[in-house]
């Protein structure tokens, strides 16, 4: 799975340096629902770490609404690659029609796509990486898969397990993150920010588990 040729310079996970362009188009998208009610909600951990990567990367540009893509849109180009993230704005359940809209308008393959999404059966504190899978019952990461097919990147954050543990888990997700996960937040995305660097420089999303709780 091909990305961009860039490595991250030491303890600055922002930071890149060019070892040579592909002249490839990537697609990051981040998973969540729009609107102010839905911040810091668990649901909306895609939301959380790709702002944080567009923030903290100089070569990103500020986000801007594209309707006509039925999203929120950063560019940048790395090297010889340009860089686009989306945050869909058609809510978790239709994600897909955002992703599949910009894939068609900047004709950019499943293999060059990677979703970032919260996953339930994850404990907080855990981000797992795999190509392709089941939707684990995510229904953002399903409506994807029934847009652009299966073969596309995931970096899966945890928020799990459910407390209590009777609570709905559309509910449970749909709640703000704890006091003391908060704390935590800014570990997490500086973790998926070193992914994303080490993945720009490896052309390869591992299948492993890292850990973000220090």
């Amino acid at each position: 799975m091909g990305w961009l040729q860039r490595r991250p310079l030491a303890g600055d996970p922002k930071s890149f340096y060019t070892l040579g362009g592909l002249n490839k188009t990537m697609l990051i998208v981040g998973l969540g629902n729009p609107g102010k009610e839905y911040e810091l909600t668990r649901h909306n951990a895609g939301f959380i770490c790709l702002d944080e990567f567009v923030a903290k990367t100089d070569e990103m540009e500020s986000w801007i609404e594209k309707k006509s893509l039925k999203c929120q849109m950063s560019n940048g180009r790395i090297g010889d690659t340009r860089v686009i993230a989306i945050k869909p704005t058609t809510f978790m359940n239709l994600s897909g029609e955002a992703v599949q809209a910009a894939a068609h308008f900047y004709k950019i393959t499943p293999d060059n796509i990677v979703v970032v999404h919260d996953e339930l059966d994850i404990d907080f504190g855990q981000i797992r990486l795999r190509i392709g899978g089941s939707s684990a019952g995510h229904n953002g990461v399903k409506s994807v898969t029934g847009a652009i097919g299966e073969n596309y990147g995931r970096i899966r954050i945890g928020v799990g397990p459910k407390k209590p543990a009777r609570i709905a888990s559309e509910d449970f997700v749909l709640q703000k993150f704890s006091s003391e996960e908060q704390v935590q937040l800014s570990n997490m995305t500086r973790e998926v920010r070193a992914i994303f660097s080490e993945y720009l420089y490896s052309s390869q999303l591992p299948h492993e588990t890292r850990s973000f709780i220090i």
